[in-house]
């Protein structure tokens, strides 16, 4: 029998899946502090508790499995969305692990990676950021065009962010898979269309200075969005999100079967 819950199937999973994608955009669009402003709110697992968290058996801890490899994966609501999948896709190879919250921009990676990495080991760590950096925020963390408020991160402190997040992540010993970001489409609230290009031209060159491997989810969907991602919304359906574990997977496979050697 597997560890991971898993969401119904049928119709009750067309309606658990459509539940969960408006969770995740309004986690997604939670507020965030700026300097000066009030504090944001708690964004860990314990704050989802009133938006049904059986909703969100990507966010709960799974046991590892003695002799097993375990995979660890940080990212946004994008890769919540895709995180029970990419675990039915390496079951009995590998303990998928991610962080019970949405791990936001790059400067909150910075703040809150320890606590993420733990005591390892890690065999690999699959990671991506971006869609919480280029946003445009207003100084209450709400969600504005350019015009009224700021982004959250330049592309140059998001380079900046990324380089110091490789060092730490590098540090662990595990092989390291960044995800490009995925394409930001039009009419998305607090963001711009097309703005995620910058960014990925940045998290690219950081990727080839490092050595560090990549998964090109923007050019594995760029072209064929039509009934993967929702309309005005960075957000995939369950198709996208289903599309998106697969090539994840693919990615943590090929690693796995180069470094397994080494962590035996």
């Amino acid at each position: 029998m597997t560890p991971y819950p898993s969401l119904p199937a049928g119709r009750n999973r067309t309606g658990a899946w459509t539940r969960l994608l408006a969770f995740l955009f309004a986690a997604c669009a939670a507020p965030l502090a700026l300097p000066g402003s009030e504090p944001a709110p708690p964004r860990g697992f314990a704050g989802f508790q009133a938006l049904d968290p059986a909703l969100l058996p990507a966010l709960e801890p799974v046991p590892s499995v003695p002799g097993r490899p375990r995979v660890l994966l940080l990212g946004d609501s994008i890769s919540i969305a895709y995180t029970l999948a990419v675990r039915a896709h390496l079951e009995g190879r590998a303990t998928v692990h991610r962080p019970p919250e949405n791990c936001g921009s790059t400067a909150y990676g910075l703040e809150r990676l320890a606590d993420w990495l733990g005591t390892g080991p890690w065999a690999v760590i699959h990671f991506n950021f971006g869609l919480h950096d280029l946003k445009y925020l207003d100084a209450q963390g709400n969600y504005v065009s350019p015009a009224e408020g700021r982004q959250v991160a330049s592309p140059e402190e998001y380079g900046r962010n990324l380089r110091a997040l490789v060092r730490r992540l590098r540090a662990t010993g595990a092989a390291l898979i960044f995800a490009t970001t995925t394409p930001v489409p039009a009419g998305t609230k607090g963001r711009v269309e097309g703005g995620e290009a910058a960014y990925n031209e940045v998290a690219l060159a950081v990727m080839r200075e490092a050595g560090v491997t990549v998964d090109d989810l923007h050019a594995f969907v760029r072209g064929r969005l039509a009934g993967l991602q929702l309309p005005h919304n960075v957000h995939f359906t369950p198709a996208g999100s289903d599309e998106l574990a697969r090539e994840v997977a693919r990615h943590i496979t090929a690693a796995l079967d180069h470094e397994l050697p080494r962590h035996h």
